[in-house]
C-alpha cells in the first residue's frame, strides 16, 4: 500500500436465490465508514422458493453487476454460508495444549456433526477456559477440615484425610475449555469459492450469518438475547450470550412464503401481493381485501412457534433468561411486526439497527433506516476485518 493510498475497505456480500446485497465499508481508525452499498432483487414472480440451483449459474454475473452499479472500489470480499447449511455446537473439553486440542475437537466433531467428517470443513474457536466450580467448592470444604486437623496436638494430618484432600484439590484445579465448533459441507464451500472467482473478486473469508448479525446488531452487549432474521426464503433464529451464538435454528418460512399466501388468498400476482404485504402488514385497522393481516398472521404462526420452542429449549439447559428479541431481515419491516411478536411472546421485541456502529453521511439516514434490516448480514460481514 502506498503512502497516499486510501484506508483498507471491504465488501460484505449477502446473497440467496431472491436477492443480492453488497455493502462496502472502510477502516477509519478502527471504525467502519460507509463507502457504498447496492442490491439486486430478482422479480418475485420468477423466484422459486427454496430453489437455488436454477439461480446459481448467473449469481456471479449478478454480483459483478451490483458491485459495478454501486461503484464498489474494493475487490476484497467477506460472505456468509446459509445458516441452515452450517452446523454449530459448543464443546466442553479438558484443558490441553493447542496441538492436542485440534485432535480432540476433530474427535468430538465425529460424535456431534450429523454428516461424515470427511465431507465437512471444520472450524473452531476457543471461547474461554473455566475451572470446575463444583470441585472448587468441595475442595474448600476439605481445606476447612484440613485446618481443623492441623490444629491438633501433634500437628500432623491424618493420612486418610490427606489423601482425600490432595485428590479433591487436584480435581478442583482441573480446568476445561469451551470451544465453538462450526462445520460446513466441502462441496458448498467450493461452490462459494467458484462464484467469487468467476465474479473476479477476492474472497477473503467465509463467515457465518449468525456472527455477522451479532457484529452488526449486538456489539458489546453481553446479555442473553435472541436474533430473529426473517429473510426472503428462510427465518434464522439465534440465541446469543456474551456475543456468542449458543443456539441456532432455521425454519423454511420467510417473506416469500407470506407473499405467496397473500397472492393465493386474494388471487393476485406475486408482485401485487408483495405490495399488499408491506402496505398493510399487521395493522388491525387496515383489514384490506381478503383480510391481509389475518393471512400474514396465519403464515407467521410457524415462526412464532419456532421462536417459543427455541426459547424453551435454551431455558431447559438451565441458562440465564433471554432478555429481548432483536428483529431483522427484509420482512422485519412489516408494519407493526415488532409489536405483534412482543404480544405473542410476552417479551421485548424491537427492530435492530445495523448502522448503529457505522459512520455515514447524515443526509442518508432516512434511506439507510428504511433498508437497514435487509442489509444486516452484509454490514456485519463488511465489519469483520475492521472491528
Amino acid at each position: 500500500m502506498g503512502i497516499f493510498s486510501s484506508p483498507q475497505s471491504y465488501l460484505g456480500i449477502d446473497f440467496d436465490s431472491s436477492n443480492i446485497k453488497v455493502v462496502e465499508l472502510k477502516n477509519e481508525n478502527g471504525r467502519p465508514r460507509l463507502v457504498t452499498y447496492g442490491f439486486i432483487d430478482r422479480q418475485v414472480d420468477k423466484v422459486a422458493v427454496g430453489d437455488t440451483k436454477k439461480t446459481q449459474p448467473d449469481t456471479a454475473e449478478l454480483i459483478k453487476q451490483v458491485c459495478k452499479q454501486a461503484g464498489a472500489t474494493s475487490a476484497k470480499v467477506i460472505t456468509a454460508l446459509p445458516a441452515f447449511s452450517v452446523f454449530s455446537s459448543i464443546l466442553n473439553l479438558p484443558a490441553m495444549s493447542k496441538k492436542d486440542l485440534a485432535g480432540a475437537v476433530k474427535w468430538e466433531a465425529k460424535k456431534v456433526v450429523p454428516l461424515p467428517i470427511d465431507e465437512m470443513i471444520l472450524d473452531w474457536k476457543v471461547l474461554e477456559e473455566l475451572e470446575d466450580r463444583a470441585a472448587v467448592t468441595r475442595s474448600s470444604a476439605v481445606e476447612a477440615d484440613d485446618d481443623t486437623i492441623e490444629g491438633s496436638a501433634d500437628g500432623t494430618l491424618n493420612p486418610v484425610a490427606k489423601r482425600s484432600f490432595l485428590k479433591i484439590k487436584a480435581r478442583a484445579e482441573k480446568k476445561y475449555t469451551k470451544v465453538l465448533l462450526t462445520a460446513a459441507p466441502k462441496d458448498l464451500v467450493k461452490k462459494y469459492i467458484d462464484i467469487f472467482k468467476n465474479a473476479g473478486l477476492n474472497l477473503l473469508s467465509l463467515d457465518t450469518e449468525s456472527f455477522a448479525l451479532i457484529r452488526a446488531l449486538v456489539g458489546n452487549d453481553k446479555s442473553a438475547l435472541m436474533i430473529v432474521d426473517v429473510g426472503s426464503v428462510v427465518t434464522n433464529i439465534s440465541v446469543v450470550v456474551n456475543s456468542i451464538p449458543i443456539l441456532n435454528r432455521s425454519i423454511d418460512v420467510g417473506g416469500l412464503t407470506i407473499t405467496k399466501a397473500i397472492a393465493n388468498s386474494l388471487n393476485v400476482t406475486m408482485a401485487r401481493a408483495e405490495q399488499f404485504k408491506y402496505d398493510i402488514g399487521m395493522d388491525p385497522e387496515r383489514k384490506g381485501q381478503g383480510s391481509v393481516p389475518a393471512t400474514i398472521e396465519t403464515t407467521l404462526t410457524p415462526i412464532v412457534d419456532e421462536i417459543k420452542y427455541s426459547l424453551n429449549l435454551y431455558k431447559n439447559q438451565g441458562q440465564k433468561e433471554v432478555e429481548k428479541v432483536i428483529l431483522t431481515g427484509g420482512s422485519a419491516m412489516l408494519l407493526n411486526l415488532p409489536e405483534y411478536l412482543s404480544r405473542a411472546l410476552g417479551m421485548r421485541v424491537f427492530l435492530g439497527d445495523p448502522w448503529a456502529r457505522v459512520i455515514y453521511p447524515e443526509e442518508l439516514k432516512p434511506v439507510l433506516d428504511e433498508i437497514g434490516p435487509r442489509f444486516s448480514v452484509a454490514i456485519g460481514l463488511a465489519m469483520r476485518d475492521i472491528e
